[in-house]
């Protein structure tokens, strides 16, 4: 929700309400972290516990805001741990605990709770045949979240797409095997300070909805943009200092076009 938005606010049970500005973000596990832009009182963080202790059959509660119902509450218990693939290419391996708490739109990005009010998981997406709650809701282990967003940090990019490969690859010309297609970019983000063109026609290619006519990356800082260098394009990102610059070669209108700016 937060990975390419233009501006976020973050709206308190007091009613006050802050902007905020996006410090790290995954697409890939669903998770994303926030910092305000000024300090709010009255306000308890939350505990981040240890999922690694949660157990099936425990107890716990989701708080979040299911169709605009601001700070609902449902129960249920642990009814499952996973190991999932959040990603098309199988990199990404997530803890998930799936839970019967009733979850619904609105829910996602809330907290699940332990009975000692710790966050076990973040709530990322439910199972259904019928659109609705069917009794399988999925949480990200607060465990992932740690990793994921306060000791490894990704770098947010602002920016999201999809791999091109193989038959779609060879469609869109490209001058090898295979090439990142950008889609959304948020305003004053890395990847809209470094120049990318976002997509901007709406099409469907095998089933999936796509917009084209934005660029298609095709290397980072000399890395080839291709299925298995993507985690290699991650650690990267993640290992250059903010002075550091970044040049990203784009296929843009037929050609190669090579774009460079500082992070």
């Amino acid at each position: 929700v937060v990975h390419t938005a233009d501006a976020v606010k973050i709206e308190f049970a007091t009613g006050q309400v802050v902007d905020a500005d996006v410090v790290a973000s995954d697409p890939i596990s669903d998770l994303a972290l926030l910092r305000l832009s000024e300090a709010v009182s009255g306000i308890e963080p939350a505990i981040l516990a240890d999922s690694d202790h949660t157990a099936v059959g425990e107890d716990v509660f989701v708080v979040g805001a299911p169709y605009g119902f601001s700070h609902s509450l449902t129960v249920g218990y642990v009814s499952g741990r996973h190991v999932d693939t959040l990603d098309d290419l199988g990199s990404a391996k997530i803890e998930v605990l799936q839970t019967d708490a009733a979850i619904n739109e609105g829910n996602s990005g809330g907290p699940m709770f332990n009975m000692d009010g710790e966050v076990v998981g973040i709530v990322s997406y439910i199972y259904t045949q019928s659109g609705g709650f069917e009794g399988l809701g999925f949480v990200i282990a607060s465990n992932t979240v740690r990793e994921v967003l306060f000791e490894h940090p990704g770098v947010w990019t602002g920016m999201t797409g999809i791999v091109v490969d193989g038959p779609i690859a060879k469609a869109f010309n490209l001058p090898q095997d295979a090439g990142f297609l950008v889609q959304k970019i948020a305003t004053g983000s890395p990847a809209d300070r470094l120049g990318l063109r976002a997509g901007r026609l709406p099409a469907t290619i095998l089933d999936r909805p796509i917009l084209l006519g934005g660029d298609v990356i095709l290397s980072i800082d000399g890395i080839p943009m291709t299925p298995t260098r993507i985690p290699a394009i991650r650690e990267h990102l993640s290992s250059i200092d903010e002075s550091d610059g970044i040049s990203v070669v784009v296929f843009r209108d037929g050609r190669r076009v090579r774009l460079e700016a500082r992070r």
